[in-house]
C-alpha cells in the first residue's frame, strides 16, 4: 500500500535530563493523530534535551533541541544529534517499538558524550 494512505505511524522519543551525568531516552510508538500530540508533547516537556520522530523502518524524520537543553552545555546538545541514530539505547528502543515487543518504553541513556564533571580542588590546596 502506498505509504501516504497509511496514516501517521511514529516512533516519538525524547531524551530527558535528569542530572548532569544521566539523561533518560522515552520513547513510544503513536499512530494517526495521536502521533502529532505525543511529538508535541515530547517537544515541549521542559526536561527534553532533545526530540525526534522516527518511522517504522527507522528513518529518522524530524527532530531538535527541546526546552532542557538549558541544563546542559550547547556541545552536548550537538554532541547528541550527531549520535543519536547509532546510539545503542535509541537503536534498542526503536527495535522495541517496530517490533512490537513494547508500545512505550524508557531507559537511562549510555553514551559516552555526558558533559564531564569539574575536577574538584586537591585536598592540600591553600584556601583563599
Amino acid at each position: 500500500m502506498f505509504g501516504f494512505l497509511r496514516g501517521k505511524d511514529w516512533n516519538v522519543l525524547a531524551v530527558i535530563f535528569e542530572r548532569q551525568d544521566l539523561f533518560t531516552v522515552s520513547g513510544q510508538r503513536v499512530k494517526g493523530s495521536d502521533a502529532t500530540k505525543a511529538r508535541d508533547g515530547a517537544q515541549g516537556h521542559p526536561r527534553t534535551i532533545y526530540w525526534a520522530v522516527f518511522d517504522q523502518e527507522g528513518k529518522f524524520l524530524e527532530g531538535a533541541s527541546g526546552n532542557g537543553a538549558t541544563n546542559v552545555p550547547v556541545d552536548t546538545v550537538k554532541k547528541l544529534e550527531r549520535d543519536l541514530r547509532t546510539n545503542r539505547t535509541i537503536q534498542e528502543i526503536l527495535k522495541a517499538l517496530e517490533t512490537g515487543a513494547a508500545e512505550r518504553l524508557a531507559k537511562p541513556l549510555v553514551w559516552i558524550g555526558y558533559p564531564k564533571k569539574a575536577p574538584l580542588p586537591p585536598k592540600d590546596a591553600p584556601e583563599e
